[in-house]
């Protein structure tokens, strides 16, 4: 969707300034905050890729004004309350006031954190079909609005762009994040001009290479 997140390309907001990698926490919520997230995720009552969408939907005078994490508390709150897993009154009082909800997977226990997050969540998937485009085929992104999530960007719409790599096939994020399913799709790395995307104006020798779903794009001579 055309949300808040989605600032490529956009004037007015100020330079970009690298944080150094260390305190990865500015305050100690910041820590619960990722620990809670990560601890309701694992319940896998939603996808990773619906969390994302539901943090584009919070409103932009919100997401904008709000820290990289409180964007996640924000977002997680909305998720439990439309997955039933917490009431507003629950919420409001801030404890337990009915039974939990059975979830698809056991609560998160300490000893499983580390084994859970060194497994990591494989997204790659077999084919199905072979990839529509090769190296070097010329090609041009859709031109697209949704309402729904999407990872083409919206500075990248209606480019004309080179294939440079071709990746695996992967979970659809645009289909998994309203749980359509999985919808598997080959990815491409596609590499755009400087000036096809930033207009005449933009440094010659600027080339950007975006990975980009196969629904994404079609061929162009």
């Amino acid at each position: 969707m055309n949300g808040a997140q989605d600032l490529g390309g956009m004037m007015g907001f100020g330079p970009i300034i690298p944080e150094p990698e260390k305190p990865v926490f500015h305050a100690e919520w910041e820590k619960r905050a990722l620990a809670i997230t990560l601890a309701c995720g694992a319940l896998e009552q939603w996808p990773g890729d619906r969390g994302r969408y539901i943090r584009e939907t919070l409103p932009p005078i919100e997401y904008l004004t709000s820290s990289y994490y409180e964007i996640w508390t924000k977002a997680l709150l909305k998720l439990l309350l439309a997955e039933a897993m917490i009431t507003p009154e629950e919420w409001t009082a801030g404890k337990a006031i009915s039974a939990a909800v059975a979830t698809k997977r056991p609560t998160l226990s300490a000893e499983r954190v580390a084994p859970l997050l060194a497994a990591g969540t494989p997204y790659n998937r077999t084919p199905k079909a072979p990839a529509a485009f090769k190296v070097g085929d010329k090609v041009r992104t859709i031109v697209a609005h949704p309402t729904t999530h999407t990872r083409l960007p919206r500075y990248a719409r209606g480019k004309k762009g080179v294939i440079t790599e071709v990746h695996d096939v992967f979970v659809f994020p645009d289909s998994l994040a309203h749980g359509k399913g999985e919808d598997p799709q080959w990815c491409y790395g596609v590499r755009f001009d400087g000036r096809e995307l930033w207009g005449p104006d933009s440094d010659p020798h600027l080339e950007i290479v975006i990975d980009l779903f196969e629904p994404y794009l079609v061929r162009t001579a």
